[in-house]
């Protein structure tokens, strides 16, 4: 298969697994394909393992020895994913990329916004998160909850990913800030709960947000990171993507601060366009040393470059939990 470079959109992606491109044993499922990115799901099983790897040249299967692996999980009926462990879930998807197609994947906005530290490997592939082009073969996600332990169970999903034709070429780039004076009710964030109860990720809507969170008010436009925690704040501009872009949102420059602002990167074509405002959602950690973050001081970079066509659906127009947002946690809580 061949695309004009850029962005693969969702009726591409259409084409593509429908030219085994991208294949799965078991059905597609409604809503998987977005507008420029395919969700990935879970398989029936997940490995514990000792430590993070890259395969470096060999299989993922070579690697997962008893010198890495300490047990199995089957995640068939559901299963627990504790915090501070390292998992391995191979997923269900598998792609055949050709020549000239690359491909990127990220955590979805609801898996970062739960502090589920989430990464692809690939066979062979001596990097998270990228594949290179005629790569053929099975995906996995390292998955390492870091604030709730979750419930997973197969089909959840927690990665998203992007198809490029051609090189990658950014088009722009802008700086974004961050809001620390009140939005809702005095709020300028929340702040993750330690101890909380499991947080199920099939349950939409299901979750009390005083059990998971607690608020963070407004001080005079001030808010001091403690190391290690983790918050939910906003953006202070409003960003548009427009429909012939995708936008990604990367990682803190070291030049920023000692802090991480962003865990789930991909802003899909037509986020906050047709009037509907909305904020970029910060996934915020706090590193080494107690930082101090003051109202509109920069925080990150949304990366534009060009769709490979207009995607059929922009975003926002078959259902989202996020077009349009404020201050908003995951889709998880009430």
């Amino acid at each position: 298969m061949s695309f004009p470079d850029g962005i693969l959109a969702d009726h591409q992606i259409e084409a593509a697994i429908a030219n085994g491109m991208v294949r799965s044993d078991t059905p597609f499922a409604p809503l998987q394909v977005q507008p420029a990115s395919i969700d990935l799901r879970l398989g029936t099983k997940a490995y514990r393992l000792r430590a993070s790897f890259l395969p470096n040249g060999r299989t993922v299967e070579e690697c997962l020895t008893d010198d890495i692996v300490m047990h199995t999980v089957d995640l068939s009926n559901g299963a627990v994913l504790e915090t501070g462990c390292v998992y391995l879930v191979p997923l269900q998807e598998y792609v055949s990329l050709p020549e000239g197609v690359t491909a990127t994947a990220n955590p979805k906005s609801s898996t970062g916004r739960i502090d589920v530290f989430v990464r692809l490997i690939a066979d062979g592939v001596s990097r998270f998160d990228g594949i290179p082009e005629g790569y053929d073969g099975p995906l996995y996600a390292e998955v390492s909850p870091r604030t709730y332990s979750v419930l997973a169970r197969p089909g959840d999903r927690l990665l998203q990913m992007r198809f490029r034709s051609g090189e990658h070429t950014p088009t722009n780039s802008l700086d974004f800030s961050i809001h620390l004076e009140p939005l809702q009710d005095g709020l300028i964030g929340y702040r993750a709960r330690r101890h909380a109860r499991v947080l199920d990720l099939s349950k939409v809507g299901g979750h009390r947000i005083d059990d998971y969170w607690e608020p963070v008010f407004a001080r005079n436009g001030r808010l001091i990171l403690d190391p290690d925690e983790f918050y939910i704040l906003a953006s202070k501009e409003f960003v548009s993507i427009p429909v012939d872009r995708a936008a990604e949102m990367a990682p803190i420059a070291p030049d920023l601060g000692e802090f991480r602002a962003h865990y789930a990167g991909f802003f899909d074509p037509g986020f906050g366009c047709d009037g509907v405002s909305g904020r970029a959602v910060l996934e915020v950690r706090g590193r080494d040393v107690p930082f101090i973050l003051e109202h509109g001081q920069p925080v990150g970079r949304l990366v534009f470059e060009p769709m490979s066509a207009l995607p059929r659906a922009p975003y926002g127009t078959e259902g989202s939990n996020y077009q349009g947002q404020g201050l908003k946690l995951s889709k998880h809580f009430a």
